[in-house]
């Protein structure tokens, strides 16, 4: 049985291996059994250092510049000349990060396309707010086609103008903006599996407009259409499951597109912790995850949420900011949107 000693993998170093250690993680197998998030949660790592660790090798190198010429909140992935010696090109993925304008920090500047991320929260915590302004910040800030996939009737067009009347009093850019927002419902997994497909077959065709092609892909929520099909005596529910997993990466890695997705918060039989729902195979679906709770004392009516990092692959997990989502403002701000929140 191998012991863990500094060398033996990038990123393990000395330090890191009493603090390991510390959570009783001593030789390779209990570094390559663990599980990835747990890990990184308790030792406060990002997902992308555990991975370095338990595979040997970096598996998603980025390095990340502002082309000339492009809108703020672009940045892409570096030529093969910009990284420097020793590195490995076969393992860089290429992306393009979208500004969110209220969660850049935590989310190391943006949505990553090529990855699918995830908003968790409970009954109130704001998913569909965070979604909405997603939408807004891409559609007008960035001048990019959004595609939104409503699957538990949240979106209403009147709160997703008002987000944009927030942004731009000139009513010819808040029209250019909603048409590059496209909402499609789909209230059961067969639904949501089509519009995926056929994203994914005819893009050109389904969801582009005179602007360009589709660059978020908004999922709100997953939890809607799975749930059902999940326990009980209906074996094709995880089946179902993971094929809309399959899709969604594929979306992502395939077309270019940022994937966001939202998922509700259920709590553990054994341990009664609050955890993500859809279980262990789901959680590693999305690349990125981040929690949504209300601040103490403000309640669910309230804009004012509190955002942590559970799983990140540039970050480290646990980070938390205090954010308005009515304004995508600090707290000190006042806000100037008031509605319903889900």
């Amino acid at each position: 049985m191998g012991v863990l000693r500094a060398g033996l993998c990038p990123g393990l170093t000395q330090e890191m291996i009493q603090l390991l250690g510390s959570r009783g993680i001593k030789t390779v197998v209990d570094l390559v059994s663990a599980d990835l998030e747990e890990v990184a949660q308790e030792c406060g790592l990002s997902y992308k250092t555990r991975r370095e660790q338990s595979s040997g090798k970096l598996e998603a190198l980025q390095v990340q510049w502002v082309p000339a010429g492009r809108s703020e909140g672009f940045r892409k992935a570096p030529k093969e000349a910009d990284l420097g010696p020793g590195a490995d090109v076969l393992s860089l993925s290429v992306y393009t990060v979208l500004s969110t304008s209220g969660l850049d920090k935590l989310l190391d500047t943006g949505l990553y396309t090529g990855e699918v991320t995830e908003i968790v929260g409970g009954p109130g915590s704001g998913k569909t707010q965070v979604c909405l302004c997603v939408a807004a910040n891409v559609a007008h800030g960035l001048q990019q086609n959004v595609l939104y996939v409503d699957s538990s009737g949240g979106l209403t067009a009147s709160r997703l103008l008002q987000l944009l009347q927030a942004r731009t009093q000139d009513e010819e850019e808040q029209a250019g903006a909603l048409q590059r927002i496209q909402v499609v419902h789909a209230f059961d997994i067969f639904q949501m599996l089509n519009v995926l497909q056929d994203l994914r077959e005819s893009m050109a065709q389904q969801v582009t407009s005179s602007s360009g092609t589709v660059k978020v892909v908004v999922v709100d929520s997953v939890t809607a259409v799975v749930s059902p099909l999940l326990g009980g005596q209906q074996r094709e529910g995880f089946a179902l499951m993971m094929q809309l997993a399959r899709e969604l990466k594929t979306l992502a890695r395939d077309l270019g597109t940022a994937v966001v997705v939202t998922n509700h918060i259920t709590r553990d039989r054994d341990s009664g912790k609050l955890k993500p729902a859809l279980g262990r195979s789901w959680s590693f679906v999305p690349s990125t995850r981040i929690l949504l709770d209300t601040t103490e004392g403000a309640g669910a009516s309230g804009s004012q949420r509190t955002v942590c990092l559970t799983k990140s692959p540039r970050q480290p997990t646990g980070l938390q900011e205090m954010v308005d989502i009515g304004t995508w403002g600090t707290p000190e701000q006042s806000s100037e949107l008031q509605g319903d929140q889900t």
